[in-house]
């Protein structure tokens, strides 16, 4: 059982996944994997951390004008200081996790060494995911992967009504898969 939200820029997929994520844990699964949110300093974006969803453990993703020789548009990459993480929290939720979240699979997150090798292995591992991936994804490897996978694309005129019911939905189905 694969999920995989897409959609533009700005239009909520992480606010979906998030509320996934909640309804999930508040019924007793363990989740597992990592998120990346925006950080913002004084309603400036100025880069994104990285968190490990089972001990909350967080770090910088990137950073805005960063000096880094991995760059994202304006973002430099913090690609030993987030590759750890991320390569730890997937591995660690490969074995502990009901199921393994990940948002984003993005450009920025492919910039680090580990991720998408721990990434296809989760893919292939058959444990239930949940993933938030970049609406322009191209990777042959990771897209061939996701072809089964139940793609759930948010855009501002349906993002209210997926909130209302997607979340119980994924949780009515991945009850009767885990027998949870």
């Amino acid at each position: 059982m694969k999920y995989v939200i897409t959609g533009k820029p700005g239009v909520g997929k992480s606010t979906l996944f998030n509320s996934i994520i909640e309804v999930l844990r508040s019924n007793g699964f363990k989740v597992g994997g990592v998120i990346a949110p925006e950080v913002r300093e004084k309603g400036i974006r100025i880069g994104f951390k990285i968190i490990d969803l089972l001990t909350n453990e967080e770090r910088w993703l990137a950073k805005r004008n960063y000096d880094s020789s991995v760059k994202v548009g304006s973002y430099g990459v913090l690609v030993h200081e987030a590759d750890e993480l991320v390569r730890d929290a997937i591995l660690k939720a490969l074995v502990e996790a009901d199921l393994i979240a990940i948002d984003e699979v993005g450009p920025m997150e492919l910039k680090l060494p580990s991720f998408k090798t721990v990434l296809l292995k989760a893919l292939d591992s058959g444990k239930p995911m949940i993933m938030v991936v970049h609406y322009r994804l191209s990777d042959i490897d990771i897209v061939s992967r996701l072809k089964a996978a139940r793609k759930i694309t948010v855009t501002i005129d349906n993002r209210d009504n997926l909130r209302k019911n997607v979340p119980e939905s994924i949780l009515k189905e991945l009850r009767s898969v885990l027998q949870f």
